[in-house]
Order: structure tokens, then C-alpha cells, then sequence
């Protein structure tokens, strides 16, 4: 697109601008991960303003909210701005399928998978599959991801967040999805809503914002999403879940050294899926990609072969490791207590093939509001209860029933570093904490200590098992 056509778009005035200087229109604001002739939009950050970086990127030209000495479009708003783009570009592209996902665990998860499933199956082999890099689930990260769609483009897989009311509904009206699906309504996010009922809310609005004749794929996990298309009679409904009344659902589970297989089971027919990404939580991703793969008519064979031969390819996410003889649980990326109870389950089972002991290396879940007490009392309640070895605790001593042998309550990352000796072969460990706690740094640490420790076994002749 020319830079004239894309200020009719988004308004604002040239600086140093060619008008006829043509874009491929991708966007992006990461200099690290720069667009070869895109669009950088540049953001004041915290640290760094990407306005000081307009001038050597290697963009078309830049969209911008206060001068630069280069190429750019001077406009009020650049979040704004990129909204606007990103919903004109939607609506040039009239044969694309968007999809979006909304829950409160499990988006990620859900969308590789589902992506893995699209390009693994027959009917994509005409166009390209895009889906957002990483998280990109808000205002930044749904205009990103559909600004790199073009006419080849056959599906766009968006994942949306919210942290307000109206946050989902807003990129609704970018995206204009085809199809929506919500996987479950959870704690994620609690105090900044008050509410598991306004949680409800927010994420109900990938189904009101929906457009007539659009399929709505809904998860039966909670009270409030299998009823959110009620009274929308213009909606293809599709409900997936383990209860035995969905239009897809999972029969025969049977968990194998913390690997789910069942039977997946659809209204034309059923099949064997046999994960390979840990834990029983995985099932309902698995079905929601199987959903939305039923509504775009994919066979059930193709689905199952599909979800079978899926593994984990987002960093920090039920992410399995094995060095040294010692079995590796990083899922530090975010915690809330459905996922916290779902990762100590996942490490129970895993222990139970190795034979080895458990160890949970936990930091503090995130904005759980008034509730936060509870919830982490909670969780330390659920670890004692399935047994888990030793709980150390970073720096939140509401987990611990009282500090002692198994109970330990550290101060920081560094301190804890100070166990990986007592860890052996067989073992089974767990990191896992909200972002800000920085937990992956802690599992990063140990794969170190484990290559090392090994490396120095075999120069000293050793055989580590």
C-alpha cells in the first residue's frame, strides 16, 4: 500500500514522507524482530521511546506520535492508528477465516495446537495459516498479527485478552472473526475484575460481538461459558468438554505418566488421541482445537493424527525437559490456582512413571485480589494432598502450612539455587509462578547446573544415569 492510502486510513500528517512510498503494511515495534519495509509504529515506553529508533529502522516508514527525522506519519494516537489499519486490512481480505480465542487459561495452548492442526490438514493446503507469535492478545497484538495476513492468507488465529470491560469487544470489532471460542472462565485476572461474574462478562463478549452467522465454539468447564450464545439464535453453537453431553467430547481418559489419551469423540465419528504435551488440563485445550476443526469441517482422523503429533512450541508452557536423568516442568510463563493445581498434578504424575521424588519450586500468583490469601493457602492445601515431596516456596509463605524439611520459604531466586545438589536422577521438578516473578530464570539456572554437573561426570569418567 502506498503511504497515501494508509493516511486515508488512519489520518494524520506526512514527515519527510514520499506519498507514493509503498509498504507491505506488516507492522511491528520490536526493533530486535524488525519488518523489512512494514510499518515500525514507534511507542514511548518505560525505558526506551521508539521514536529514538525511527530514523534506523529498516521500515517503509514509521507511524509516530511526536516528530522524527525520517520517513513517518505523524498521527495523536499510534495504538489507535494501528487499530484502524489493522481493521481496514481485515475487511480487504474478504475471504479470510479469522478465529479467535478468549479464557481464562489455556489460549495459548489452544491456538499452536489449533495452528499445528490447520496446516497439518487437507483443506489448508490451498493458504497460509498466521497465528500471533508468543501472547500477543491485546491491542497491540491482534493488529500485528492481522496485519501479516495477505491474500494467500486462508486462517488467522487471534487470541484475545482482557484486563477491562470492553477490551475483548474492541478487538472483536478489528478482528471480525468468523468463528469465537471460549475455553473457560476462571480466577485469571480476579482482582482487577472483583469477580469470577464480570470475568464472565468481559469474556462473553467474543460471542455477543460475534457476527450473525458466526459459529460460537464454547467449553462446558465452568457455570458461566457454556450459556454465553444464549439467545442467539443466529449462531452455529458448538460445545466441547469431558462431562459426555458436548458435540465434542473426550471419553476413555486415561492418564500415562502424566500424558492424557482418550477418545475423542464427534458427531461423525470417533478416534484415539494420545497427547504429547503433560497434563490432564491439556484435554480441554486439545477439544477446543478439535471444535473449532469440526466447524471448519475438518474429518475427525485428520483432527486426532493431528492433536497426536502436537508438542508444546511456546516458551515456559507446561515445558518438559530431561538432563541428567531428571525430569523438568517449566511453566513459569503465568500462574493463577487452576493452573497452579494443574502443573503440581502434572508433576505428581510424572513422578509416579519415574518413581523419583517431587519437588515445586513456586513464586507468587498475580492479581487474585482480596482473594490472594485464600487462593495460595489453597494451593499449599493441594500440594500436601497429592503428596508433593518438597514445596519451595520463593518469597510467598502463604503456601507453606509451616516452614520445615518439606516445607521450605526462601527469599529469593539465588537462595534457591542453593538445593539443586540434593536433586538426583529420577526426580521429578516444577517451576511455576506469575511473569513477574521471573520463575524461568530459576529453571534456567538448573538446566545449567544439570548440563554442568553432567559435562564434569563424563570428563571425570563417571557414567551419570
Amino acid at each position: 500500500m502506498k503511504a497515501s492510502d494508509i493516511m486515508k486510513i488512519i489520518g494524520g500528517n506526512p514527515i519527510h514522507l514520499d506519498l507514493d512510498k509503498e509498504s507491505s503494511g506488516e507492522l511491528f515495534f520490536d526493533t530486535r524482530s524488525p519488518k523489512e519495509n512494514g510499518i515500525f509504529l514507534a511507542f514511548k515506553g518505560d525505558q526506551r521511546d521508539g521514536h529514538d529508533f525511527a530514523s534506523s529502522s529498516p521500515a517503509a516508514f514509521s507511524i509516530v506520535s511526536q516528530p522524527v527525522d525520517a520517513p513517518a506519519i505523524l498521527v495523536p494516537d499510534v495504538m489507535e492508528a494501528a487499530a484502524l489499519f489493522a481493521k481496514d486490512h481485515r475487511e480487504r481480505l474478504i475471504d479470510l477465516k479469522v478465529i479467535a480465542i478468549t479464557g481464562s487459561q489455556g489460549k495459548t495452548t489452544t491456538k499452536d495446537m489449533l495452528k499445528h492442526l490447520l496446516e497439518s490438514s487437507s483443506i489448508s493446503q490451498i493458504g497460509q495459516v498466521v497465528a500471533p507469535i508468543g501472547s500477543y492478545n491485546n491491542d497491540l497484538g491482534v493488529p500485528i498479527t492481522l496485519s501479516t495476513c495477505n491474500e494467500r492468507t486462508q486462517f488467522c488465529i487471534t487470541e484475545m485478552g482482557a484486563r477491562h470491560k470492553g477490551d475483548i469487544a474492541r478487538l472483536m470489532r478489528i478482528a471480525s472473526p468468523n468463528i469465537s471460542a471460549v475455553l473457560k472462565v476462571g480466577t485469571a485476572h480476579l482482582g482487577e475484575f472483583g469477580s469470577r461474574e464480570a470475568i464472565a462478562e468481559t469474556k462473553s463478549e467474543l460471542i455477543t460481538e460475534l457476527g450473525s452467522g458466526g459459529i460460537a465454539i464454547l467449553g462446558n468447564y465452568d457455570e458461566f461459558t457454556p450459556v454465553m450464545a444464549k439467545g442467539r439464535s443466529d449462531l452455529d453453537v458448538i460445545t466441547f468438554g469431558q462431562s459426555g453431553s458436548e458435540v465434542i467430547r473426550a471419553t476413555d481418559i486415561e492418564m500415562r505418566g502424566g500424558f492424557a489419551h482418550f477418545e475423542l469423540v464427534t458427531p461423525t465419528g470417533r478416534e484415539v488421541v494420545e497427547l504429547r504435551i503433560a497434563g490432564e488440563h491439556n484435554i480441554a485445550n486439545a477439544l477446543a482445537a478439535a471444535a473449532i476443526g469440526y466447524a471448519l469441517d475438518i474429518n475427525e482422523n485428520e483432527i486426532a493424527t493431528a492433536l497426536s503429533t502436537f508438542e508444546p512450541v511456546s516458551k515456559w508452557r507446561m515445558e518438559l525437559r530431561q538432563i541428567d536423568g531428571v525430569q523438568i516442568i517449566n511453566d513459569s510463563y503465568n500462574a493463577n490456582p487452576e493452573s497452579m493445581s494443574a502443573a503440581l498434578k502434572t508433576l505428581q504424575l510424572l513422578a509416579q512413571d519415574s518413581g523419583g521424588r517431587t519437588f515445586a519450586f513456586l513464586g507468587k500468583m498475580h492479581e487474585l485480589g482480596v482473594l490472594e490469601g485464600a487462593f495460595h493457602k489453597e494451593v499449599g492445601d493441594f500440594h500436601r494432598e497429592l503428596g508433593i515431596d518438597y514445596l519451595i516456596s520463593i518469597n510467598e509463605p502463604r503456601y507453606l502450612e509451616r516452614a520445615g524439611e518439606d516445607q521450605i520459604l526462601l527469599n529469593s531466586i539465588d537462595e534457591a539455587k542453593n538445593l539443586f545438589q540434593h536433586i538426583e536422577p529420577g526426580d521429578c521438578v516444577l517451576f511455576k509462578a506469575s511473569r513477574a516473578e521471573g520463575l524461568e530464570l530459576l529453571a534456567e539456572g538448573f538446566y545449567q547446573f544439570l548440563t554442568e554437573k553432567s559435562q564434569s561426570q563424563g570428563r571425570k569418567g563417571g557414567n551419570p544415569s
